[in-house]
């Protein structure tokens, strides 16, 4: 990593990087070098020797739908590479689950019950409370739920077999294991966070604010979704209309940046986060141009900040899945309530 490129560390690239004592699996002949490896490795007609010297500490990803230069297609990127490894990691882990507790049985072993316990304290923690049962939406004025567990320690259910908010609980799963899952392989040596790229977090934001948008009319319709964006002022007659038209593009606005800050927090954690790691480590490149004594003081105190850096890293990834998890739930329960 360069000393001066201290973003290095956050970057998506084509290929997975590796210490530098790893054979390099890949050498081209001059006139060989496919048009894509130029590309990922930011190099403007290079020779094949300058090509194979760039590559040393790199693993180049397989490029099937990569194309030719005139035609280019698809490149596949490492970040893309590591969502599907979450992907896959979600279904080992969540299938297993589900078909130990299927029975009504507790999960037995450690492992099952750390992932359990995750699920439940979303649900009887965010999701449940934060959502409610709609009972307040129907003059019922009972806010009260009820959170007891069985002998097992799973959740009382209500009369119709089921909390009326666990009908959100998938969604909501599924965006804290991913974010937990993408933010944790970060701290895996070679590897790194795909939630620390704007374009995922993003499109996690996105997908959430479509979901508050589609269970938001499922609950109310449409008109009663676009309708329940504009608070009640008590006003009436044309004074009323003039500020309901005044407050919708206000309100709609403001949907769509409330969501927008889901991706920038998110992002913006992460980045940070490794960007500080990426800083500690350059202070020992640049250091090593000062002396022994100088270098061996920094790189100490470099080495001692990257520990501790590092486990805050760990405890950042859980707190930014909760958060974006728990604001999504917050702008679903504002979506299917009314105001």
């Amino acid at each position: 990593m360069s000393a001066e490129d201290h973003f290095h560390h956050v970057r998506d690239f084509g290929y997975f990087e590796v210490p530098k004592f790893i054979p390099v699996t890949h050498r081209y002949a001059e006139g060989e070098v496919p048009w894509y490896v130029k590309e990922m490795l930011h190099l403007q007609n290079p020779t094949a020797e300058q090509v194979n010297a760039e590559l040393v500490g790199k693993i180049l990803i397989p490029q099937p739908f990569a194309g030719t230069a005139r035609n280019p297609g698809f490149l596949i990127t490492k970040f893309m590479v590591l969502q599907v490894v979450v992907l896959l990691l979600c279904l080992v882990i969540f299938r297993g689950l589900a078909s130990r507790i299927r029975s009504g049985q507790p999960a037995r072993g450690r492992f099952w019950n750390f992932w359990e316990m995750l699920a439940l304290a979303i649900r009887d923690q965010v999701v449940r409370p934060t959502i409610g049962d709609h009972s307040h939406d129907h003059g019922h004025g009972d806010h009260s739920h009820d959170h007891g567990h069985d002998e097992h320690g799973h959740g009382h259910m209500v009369a119709t077999g089921s909390h009326p908010a666990d009908r959100y609980l998938p969604f909501v799963w599924s965006c804290f294991f991913y974010i937990l899952l993408c933010n944790l392989l970060g701290a895996v040596p070679s590897l790194g966070s795909a939630t620390g790229n704007i374009n995922v977090t993003a499109a996690l934001a996105v997908t959430a604010m479509l979901a508050s948008f589609l269970f938001g009319v499922q609950v109310m319709g449409v008109g009663g979704f676009f309708g329940n964006l504009i608070p009640n002022t008590g006003m009436t007659g044309a004074g009323g209309v003039a500020m309901a038209c005044l407050m919708f593009p206000i309100e709609g606005l403001g949907f769509i940046i409330k969501h927008t800050i889901l991706a920038l927090r998110l992002f913006g954690n992460i980045m940070g986060g490794h960007t500080a790691l990426g800083v500690i480590l350059g202070f020992i490149a640049s250091a090593a141009k000062g002396g022994v004594a100088l270098w061996s003081v920094v790189t100490i105190g470099s080495v001692l900040g990257q520990i501790g850096v590092g486990i805050l890293e760990l405890l950042v990834a859980v707190l930014q899945a909760y958060v974006f998890s728990f604001l999504a739930t917050i702008f679903i329960s504002g979506a299917v309530h009314k105001h």
